[in-house]
Parts: C-alpha cells; structure tokens; sequence
C-alpha cells in the first residue's frame, strides 16, 4: 500500500520474524530425523552436510545461501556494464529475450512452411543448419516471405560455412535488404571439428568474417554447446568457449580488425539444462570472465559484454517417455532466461525421436512465450542478482571455468589441446563419473531410469538425416529398453498388499529401466500360495517386509528355486533380513548399480 495509516499497511514481516542459522539447523535437522536421513546422535549442524550437493566440477552446492558465504564473490557490478555479470545490457529489450527456432535436416519447401507458422506465432528469429539437406543455394527458396529485415537469422554451416554465408549475403543483396540486428553468419570451424565435421581451418574465419563486415552482421559463433554435447562439465564449457573466442579474436585482430571490431561479431551459445541454479550461475559467470578476456585484450570497457544465446541440452532429453522432456526444457528455458540469455531456443520435446513434429515445435516456442508474457520473467535485469546462493555460485563456476581455460591455454590454446586430445580426455573423465551417478541412479532420469513406462507406444517421427550426434544422459538405459529382454521377472510378492507393496513397487520400476516387465504373484499367504502363483520364470524376485522375509523368505526362496527358477534376487539389503546369502543370487537396493545389476538379470533370463 502507498497511503493510509501505518495500521493499514501491510507488513510482509513481524517484529519476532528474526531467526539464526541455528534455528534453521534445528528445524531440518528435524525433518531429516524424521525422514531417517540422520539420527538423533547427529548433531543439528550436519544438515550442511547432508544436504550440500556436489556438481561434476566439484563445486559444493549448499541447500540455502548465507551472507559468509557470498562473502568472498568478486563484484557484480550493475546491469549493462563492465563485468557484465548482471547482464550486457541496462535494461531488458521488450520483446524479453529473442525466441529463437531451430531447423535441421528440412528441405526448402518444409523448412519454409515450418518458419513462416513458427514466426507468426511468437518466434523472433530462426537457426538454419545449412548443408546436407539445406543447401547454400536453397537459402532463398526456404526463407521466401520471412522480413529478414525483422526476423535476424542465423547460419550453421559446418560442412561449408564459407559457401552457406556467401550464398546468404547474396540473398541479402538481391533483395536489397539491411539484415535484422543479431543476424548472424555463424562461422565455428573449432565447434565443427568438435563434432566432428573435419579438420579445423581457421581461414574460415578470416573468410566468413570480412562477408559479415560488408553485410553488416555478426560474424562468428562460438559454440559451447559442442562440447556440452560430448558430455562435459559447465566449467569445461565455459574454459572451452573462453579458449575458442580466444582464438578467433587473435585471427579477427591479425586479419586487421580492431579489438573492439573483432568482439562485436561473435555470439556465443551454451547449453541451458534442467539443473537449474547452475544454468543460472553459468550464464552469469561466462560474461563476467569474457568480460576479463576483453578486458586483457585491451579492449575498451563497454565491448566487453557477451551476447548469448542458450539453446537447451541435448544430452538431457531422453527418446522414452519423450513429454518428460517439456518438463527439462522449462526449467532449462526459466534457468537461461533468469540468468540474463538473450537468445533461447527451446528444442521440440520429440527432437530425440526425429524430425519435431507440429505439436513439439508449437510446444517449444509457447515455453519462452509463456515464460516471458505470462510469468513475466523478462521484465527484470537479473532477477538473481543479490542471491547469496547464487552469487556464491556464479562465483565458484567462474573461478573453475577460469583454470579449465588456463589449462587449455598452457597446452598451447584451444587447437593444440584438441589435437593432443587433453581436453576430451578431461571430458572423458566427467563423463566417467556421470554415468556413474546415472547407473546408481544418485542422478536421476525420469522416465528412463526412474519411473519407466513399459507400455508406452513411442510417437513416430520421420528421421532427421543432419541430427548432430549427441552422449545423451540416459544412453545405457536407452539402449536396454530398445532389446526386449528374453522372459519377464517373477516379483514373489511375501504377504499382503501392505506388507510388500514398497519394495515390490521399487523392483518392479528398477526392472523397467531395464527394460523387463514382471509377472506379479499378489497377496501371498504362505510358501504353497507363492509357489501355486509361480509359472517357470528364470529369474525370481522376493519383495515383502522383513518380518516377512524371517518368518518365511528361507523357505520361498528354497521352493522357487526347487520349482526351477535359476535365479533368485531379493528386494532390499540382505543384511536387513534372516535369508541367508547362499539362498540368493543378487538383491536390489536403493545405491544398487542399476545398470550392472539389470545386465545380469537380462543374462539370466536368456
């Protein structure tokens, strides 16, 4: 209220609503105590440690920030300025951020169709892969009737980029048309040689660079996303892109350009995914250290702003149960969108399955649509700004993503470590301890290595003949659910419904992340009722409480294995019940190594 007595205004707090660090200790603790994750012989202080996460750059991710913790953050400074950590620009544009379309495998008249419907309903600009499908010289037939005055594209070219932007400069010039601010000629031959495009030439550059000049666009791209879809870690994202803008600026600047010239035709792309605070803090961070190269670069304080542009992550998404995947790419669009991305493109939820239909493109636009006039999420430079989590967080990304450029540039820049294969080793070592967490399943996969459906009928979509190849995050899972197993799981249901409902239900969901559906024997009273339900199956699994399983697991398994089954597997930790180990072939738990343990179940069911 902005009138009235001091009675009728309404107070967001109270005089008593002041509390310590070591009230909120005490109150999680309680929660956690409750929920068995600590004891009563813990103390109230190790919430911290229960609940502070690790990423895969080793940073620690603590459940709420405090003002000690932000403490040591460099300044952010203010949006709009130098270190450009809140933003490259003082106020948010009014569209809220560009909502960029992305096109791949499309021939022209597809392509076409595709735009004109996504740009007449919400989207601002449009991300053509040219070459296989799209040719340079079909550029003018696919974007017949887009404003390219209005509507900024931009080209990804990595079979031949010199040819897809001559041709588009031609376009340019043959409709004697000013290209649209951020149009963007996109030359990346690193980021080609990353995925694997061919050899690295940076005469691109100098080529695709002196077009941009003439024609008034962006030039070049440097695109982190590359290596994000091998499976690296944010910090190598973001030391990988500072090494690539890095070594186009030296070739921009030897070719003639000025300093402040060079910097003004790259954008840059990064990967948006669905852990959110550190989407957030990535964006944040990769300004504020290329603000640092352009700075010693001597550059002048106001080039130093990145232009971004997010697209979400590929490897996030899953081909099974692909809607899950409308929920990964909203939080990744809020968490590129709160971090201060100026472009985002949010990928068709049916992407893994092919060519995005109609529906999963509508879907995609309509995320940023939503996010930007409904939530009103652009209104605000920096909505996260201040955030003691995440200044924190900003902080420590930075500093990470700062030393993966360091080592990068000792083995003599970006070229050098991909040639020596440094680099990609390092990724190879993140990736090693994702799949990790992914097999014990510590990091999650809905619909894939939690919460699977056996039964869905996946959507077809035609396939798309220029896909970039990606290591998506659920690949291993993925791989088992596409070989039908050889024979279902008897799930030896101990008990009543009540009794063996838990473990059952976290059997039955561990062996459909495996691909194997199960034969469920119901409420069992006793050994004869378990066996009378048991129809020959290879493999057995007892599910019931641990009173059930000492008052008659020994016996069950010992029965089932007599009436042929050739393995036994128990629900839950044998330690926790009175079967003996030499009764069982294998358990499952909550830790098990899924991927280990649901190859040994498909084995034996062969």
């Amino acid at each position: 209220m902005t009138s009235g007595s001091a009675s009728d205004r309404l107070a967001l707090v109270s005089a008593g609503d002041t509390y310590s660090a070591a009230d909120w200790e005490k109150a999680t603790a309680a929660v956690l105590r409750k929920s068995g994750r600590m004891t009563e012989a813990d103390p109230d202080t190790a919430v911290w440690d229960k609940l502070t996460r690790t990423t895969l750059d080793g940073i620690a991710v603590a459940p709420i920030g405090t003002p000690a913790g932000a403490a040591e953050a460099a300044p952010t400074g203010v949006p709009g300025a130098a270190p450009f950590t809140r933003g490259r620009l003082a106020e948010k544009p009014e569209i809220g951020w560009d909502i960029r379309a992305h096109f791949s495998g499309l021939a022209a008249k597809a392509l076409n169709e595709a735009a004109l419907l996504d740009l007449e309903n919400g989207v601002n600009s449009l991300w053509l892969q040219v070459g296989g499908t799209l040719a340079p010289a079909d550029l003018g037939a696919a974007l017949q009737g887009v404003f390219l005055d209005l509507a900024p594209v931009t080209i990804d070219a990595p079979e031949d980029p010199i040819a897809a932007a001559e041709a588009y400069v031609a376009l340019l010039t043959e409709l004697d048309v000013t290209p649209a601010e951020g149009t963007n000629l996109g030359a990346d031959p690193i980021g080609a040689q990353v995925r694997g495009e061919g050899a690295i030439s940076l005469d691109v550059v100098d080529a695709v660079a002196a077009l941009a000049r003439r024609a008034g666009t962006l030039g070049v791209v440097v695109d982190g996303s590359a290596l994000h879809d091998q499976g690296a870690s944010d910090a190598q994202e973001l030391g990988y892109s500072l090494a690539v803008g890095a070594a186009y600026l030296r070739r921009l600047v030897a070719a003639g350009a000025g300093i402040d010239e060079a910097l003004a035709l790259i954008e840059f792309r990064y990967a948006a995914t669905a852990e959110q605070f550190p989407t957030i803090a990535k964006f944040r961070a990769a300004r504020r250290l290329w603000a640092r190269v352009a700075e010693l670069s001597g550059a002048s304080a106001a080039a130093g702003g990145q232009r971004q542009h997010a697209v979400t992550s590929r490897p996030m998404m899953a081909k099974y149960d692909p809607y899950v995947n409308m929920l990964r790419t909203t939080v990744a669009a809020f968490a590129a969108g709160v971090g201060g991305a100026e472009a985002i493109t949010v990928l068709p939820f049916d992407e893994p399955l092919g060519q995005p239909s109609v529906l999963g493109r509508r879907n995609a636009r309509n995320t940023s649509s939503l996010l930007i006039s409904e939530s009103h999420l652009a209104k605000v430079a920096d909505p996260a700004g201040g955030s003691y989590a995440v200044e924190r967080l900003t902080d420590d990304l930075a500093r990470a993503g700062w030393e993966e450029f360091g080592r990068i540039e000792a083995a003599g820049g970006i070229v050098a470590a991909l040639e020596d294969g440094s680099l990609l080793a390092r990724v190879e070592k993140v990736v090693e301890a994702r799949e990790a967490e992914i097999a014990r399943r510590k990091r999650p996969l809905t619909g894939v290595s939690e919460f699977p459906n056996l039964s869905e009928e996946l959507p077809e979509r035609a396939v798309n003949p220029d896909a970039d190849e990606v290591r998506r995050y659920g690949a291993s899972f993925e791989a088992l659910r596409d070989e039908p197993a050889n024979g279902r799981v008897f799930l030896a249901t101990l008990g009543s419904v009540a009794s063996h409902t838990a473990r059952a239900t976290f059997a039955s969901n561990l062996f459909a992340a495996g691909g194997i559906a199960v034969d469920v024997a119901g409420a069992t009273a006793d050994v004869d009722a378990l066996v009378a339900a048991y129809d020959g199956q290879a493999v057995v699994c007892l599910a019931g409480a641990d009173k059930t399983y000492a008052a008659w697991g020994a016996a069950a398994a010992e029965a089932l294995r007599a009436a042929g089954a050739r393995r036994v597997i128990l629900a839950g930790k044998p330690g926790e019940s009175t079967v003996a180990a030499d009764l069982i072939d294998d358990s499952c738990a909550v830790g098990v190594n899924a991927l280990e343990f649901l190859t040994n179940t498909r084995e034996s069911l062969s």
